[in-house]
């Protein structure tokens, strides 16, 4: 390298180091979501799902109709779906990630900064285990969904997880318009970032924050270097980088597969963990979502094989019952999967008490 180029690359680092120091020491918090809207109108997106331990996610497919309980004790919200969705679980208790028959996309990812408030007299409670499926079963549209729930009403009730651990997050909804949303409550106020510009969401800190770091990063130039750790803030940068740079052009499974290869980059490998940090971890599986053609595709860290669901391949209709693709006991599928499902009791979700 010439003295012009290595001059360049020392003041390159020179930067990031004095960006880093200005916003302080920044927590490390795992999960990653990207969205890439593409020339053909095709919309996709990608979440990986990073904990310390496998926490027995599995497919559901919920049909419209459905009755559903807030399971947050006296006065907990109730309602009726207006949409049929695929849904990733969580431990059983939480829908963490899903699609409905309008192509609407929620993804829930960890923010331990979260502050939901308090219970507010005469405003239902909700779980946050059913704080997604609640915006699948609802809302076709993202302005649609911003419009009601920018209103604020109910309240979420975060409990403590199966395994021990705080029930806090963050959601992200896109639907196949490319339109684009995250909702954060920080100090018990709603936050809402609202616009085809936030195609990319991580973990702490909080999302203003998260912006801010990465405008440093865009100072720079993924070409010239980009973080390369498992910390949400370098994810976030990396994620960006990459998720701009696919060419606009790709089609089909090119644009999946693009998209796939991001949120791959982004991922943890098995066997990663932070002490004291449960959601520092490998990543256990991920999702990529084509809103366009309504279809989630599957990717398990411990199988060889991805698979997806065709949402128009499942039954959604009212009163088509409740369907459950095994993944707990070691099952694996290959391909279209949508016939796999079996009749199931829809879970309950994460019990919560208002206190």
């Amino acid at each position: 390298m010439n003295r012009l180029g290595t001059t360049r690359g020392h003041l390159a680092e020179a930067v990031i180091v004095a960006a880093l120091a200005a916003l302080g020491p920044l927590p490390a918090d795992a999960c990653t979501r990207c969205l890439k809207g593409f020339a053909d109108g095709t919309v996709v997106v990608g979440r990986s799902m990073d904990w310390v331990e496998d926490p027995g996610s599995e497919l559901w497919i919920f049909p419209r109709g459905m009755r559903r309980h807030g399971n947050s004790g006296p006065g907990s919200l109730e309602w009726t779906s207006r949409y049929g969705s695929v849904a990733v679980s969580f431990y059983g208790v939480a829908s963490v990630d899903g699609m409905n028959e309008k192509g609407l996309v929620a993804n829930t990812l960890y923010l331990a900064e979260s502050d939901y408030g308090a219970p507010v007299a005469g405003r239902p409670n909700l779980s946050i285990g059913g704080w997604a499926q609640f915006v699948l079963d609802s809302y076709a549209t993202v302005a649609e969904a911003v419009t009601a729930l920018e209103q604020e009403p109910f309240t979420i009730i975060a409990p403590v997880l199966p395994n021990g651990e705080a029930g806090v997050g963050h959601l992200a909804i896109s639907d196949l318009s490319g339109d684009s949303a995250i909702f954060e409550f920080l100090g018990g106020q709603l936050k809402i970032h609202h616009g085809r510009q936030y195609t990319v969401m991580t973990n702490s800190p909080p999302y203003d924050e998260q912006l801010a770091l990465d405008a440093y990063w865009q100072e720079i130039g993924g070409d010239v270097m980009l973080p390369g750790t498992i910390r949400a803030s370098d994810r976030f940068v990396r994620t960006r980088y990459y998720i701009d740079a696919i060419p606009h052009d790709r089609t089909g499974i090119e644009a999946i597969a693009s998209v796939f290869s991001v949120i791959r980059n982004a991922s943890a490998p098995l066997g990663i963990t932070t002490a004291g940090k449960p959601n520092v971890a490998s990543t256990i599986w991920r999702t990529v979502h084509d809103q366009k053609d309504r279809v989630l595709y599957f990717d398990s860290a411990t199988s060889p094989t991805v698979f997806w669901v065709p949402l128009e391949r499942v039954d959604l209709t009212a009163g088509a019952g409740v369907r459950r693709l095994p993944l707990t006991g070691g099952e694996t599928y290959s391909g279209d999967a949508s016939g796999a499902f079996r009749p199931a009791r829809a879970f309950e979700f994460l019990k919560a008490q208002p206190q």
